[in-house]
């Protein structure tokens, strides 16, 4: 048996060995390596035939993940999905009434009449009006106010009180006055605009600046009516009470919706289509010079003048629902036109009249209201209205030409509207260097209608005065502005 006694031996039979243990491992590792490798292919395929055999078996990341269900479009709001709350007094009752009927449709409009007390009611009148209910007792909320009365608050709680009723599929209350006229077609068209669940509360402001200030430019006036979504009606219903008597000392129902929506934090929504009229005397003016918007509402019908003259009241917006029937996108709205050989400026207010000036107006003139009423504050002039007027020509020669509606005819044929104006007042003789308007006794205007007025960017129509065909007739063609049409000579 032999020895390794010498040290150089021992040192390089130990390095030997280290190398040699080295080689084993590494060979070891690729050996390991394979072997995984080879079982996870066996795998593999093993896993690929049985997806092939059964094809129920679902790859975890190619198949997991299924395709989002189409959920049913949402249909469109219409005149059933809304409430009306008209706030009435039983003094007024028997004259009012009439107004409602004008617009009211039985078995499609849905809403209530809210009276102090109860009145009597032919039996003809009740296909023809709204349900008539009376409103609670509102002897426990203080009322403080020194020129106001206490109706006002309760008033102001018509909508809480219709919220109670827990009507189906309503998405919208709207309040109105007894003395409020409506266009609903023009609501529901103005309310498709906006998503019923949120907190909407849409109207408009006075036609008086002071109105504005004592009141507040953030309150929506409700004679002119007003449109509260569902969500924010139940909320407000909750709170209202509560709210109502923080605020002792304000004046009617507006002020107090308002701050219960202040209070709520939800803004005014101003659409200008809801008129409160808070103006004296011949409203032609506002009329005439619509802005572009939907005319949803008028109010104070009896405080102006009848909108149509030689007619009562009723007469008058009767005679208005005849271009309703056929366009109400299209109702008050104005074209600007010129007839460049006889020097006129051509007003067309559709559905309700037609204004020839002498000479060549600016269409920025012409579409700012003519002053042909007065401020509610009757002391204030001009400056006291909140938007820009022009003032209306005291000389009787420069007043415009108007023709009002006569009457509307359908050309099924042509899908076009007829809608006839003829001169009720008269004008003077006046000597002018320039054809004279009163060789017109009739204008026609040919226009077809548009039911997706509205679903555009809002836009003016244009006008376009055609040929005469006979004498004494001028005939108008009113539409959508051609491309690079402008009002201009």
């Amino acid at each position: 048996m032999s020895t390794m006694n010498n040290p150089k031996q021992l040192e390089h039979f130990q390095s030997s060995w280290n190398i040699t243990k080295l080689v084993t491992i590494f060979i070891f590792l690729i050996f390991m390596s394979y072997l995984f490798y080879t079982i996870g292919f066996l795998a593999y395929n093993n896993t690929s035939h049985q997806f092939d055999k059964n094809p129920n078996i679902l790859s975890p990341i190619k198949y997991q993940i299924e395709p989002i269900p189409k959920l049913p479009l949402e249909q469109k709001t219409n005149i059933s999905h809304i409430v009306f709350g008209i706030g009435a007094s039983s003094k007024l009752w028997n004259h009012r009434k009439e107004y409602i009927k004008l617009w009211w449709k039985p078995n499609i409009t849905r809403g209530n009449v809210w009276l102090d007390k109860e009145v009597k009611i032919k039996p003809s009148d009740e296909k023809l009006l709204p349900t008539l209910k009376i409103s609670s007792d509102t002897s426990k909320f203080k009322y403080k106010h020194p020129l106001g009365i206490r109706s006002g608050i309760r008033i102001s709680r018509i909508v809480s009180e219709t919220v109670r009723l827990r009507l189906e599929n309503v998405r919208w209350f709207v309040m109105g006055d007894d003395d409020t006229f409506f266009v609903t077609e023009n609501l529901v068209k103005l309310l498709q605009k906006y998503d019923h669940n949120g907190f909407y509360y849409i109207g408009s402001n006075s036609e008086s600046h002071f109105q504005n200030i004592n009141f507040s430019y953030n309150m929506a006036y409700g004679g002119g009516g007003f449109a509260i979504s569902y969500p924010l009606a139940v909320a407000l219903e909750r709170m209202q009470d509560r709210c109502i008597e923080r605020y002792p000392k304000l004046y009617g129902s507006d002020d107090r919706i308002q701050a219960c929506m202040a209070e709520l934090g939800v803004p005014l929504t101003i659409e200008k289509g809801f008129h409160q009229f808070d103006v004296y005397g011949n409203a032609f003016g506002l009329l005439a010079a619509h802005p572009v918007t939907p005319l949803v509402s008028l109010h104070h019908l009896d405080l102006i003048e009848p909108i149509f003259p030689n007619m009562n009241r009723v007469q008058a917006l009767q005679q208005l629902k005849e271009p309703i029937k056929l366009d109400p996108y299209g109702l008050m709205q104005q074209s600007i036109c010129y007839v460049k050989n006889w020097v006129w400026t051509v007003s067309v207010s559709w559905g309700y009249a037609v204004q020839i000036f002498r000479g060549i107006f600016s269409a920025r003139d012409i579409e700012m209201p003519a002053r042909t009423f007065l401020n509610w504050y009757r002391r204030v002039d001009y400056n006291g209205f909140p938007f820009n007027t022009r003032p209306f020509s005291r000389n009787a020669c420069q007043k415009p030409f108007v023709f009002h509606l006569f009457n509307t005819t359908y050309d099924v044929a042509a899908n076009e509207i007829v809608t006839r104006y003829v001169r009720v007042q008269p004008n003077p003789n006046c000597k002018w260097k320039m054809e004279d308007p009163t060789q017109i006794h009739m204008v026609e205007v040919y226009k077809k209608p548009d039911p997706y007025l509205w679903d555009k960017s809002p836009r003016r129509n244009c006008c376009r005065v055609q040929p005469r065909n006979e004498e004494g007739i001028l005939v108008i063609d009113v539409g959508k502005c051609r491309e690079d049409e402008v009002v201009e000579l």
